[in-house]
């Protein structure tokens, strides 16, 4: 995933995919202030999934508040926020069935497989 503004540090030897919803009714605004030589602020909507890259030491600070106010209401360790290893787990799950991958199951096990979602 590309992050055209506030590219992550050159200097990082790894990044995280991570994923922030705001769950609540208000505007939030979302920073990453730990990090240095690295610049990153969001405003995220009511109900709007936030889907960006950070370091794994990262902390997400969740700003919320009215007009011309901001308080900080959480900090979130960026490596909770975390989607690739589910998504790894999910792929997983998929193309495998008794540790056969699908191609070498026989159309039954496969029927049984979509039935059970």
């Amino acid at each position: 995933m590309a992050q055209i503004f506030d590219p992550i540090p050159s200097d990082a030897a790894a990044y995280i995919l991570c994923c922030y919803v705001n769950a609540t009714n208000k505007i939030q605004i979302v920073r990453i202030s730990n990090i240095a030589n690295w610049y990153f602020e969001r405003v995220v909507f009511p109900g709007q999934r936030l889907v960006f890259e950070a370091l794994p030491n990262a902390q997400l600070e969740i700003h919320s508040g009215m007009m011309a106010s901001a308080i900080l209401a959480d900090t979130i360790p960026c490596d909770r926020l975390r989607i690739e290893a589910e998504l790894e787990a999910d792929f997983e799950m998929t193309a495998s069935n008794d540790g056969l991958p699908i191609e070498e199951t026989d159309a039954e096990s496969l029927a049984t497989l979509a039935s059970a979602d």
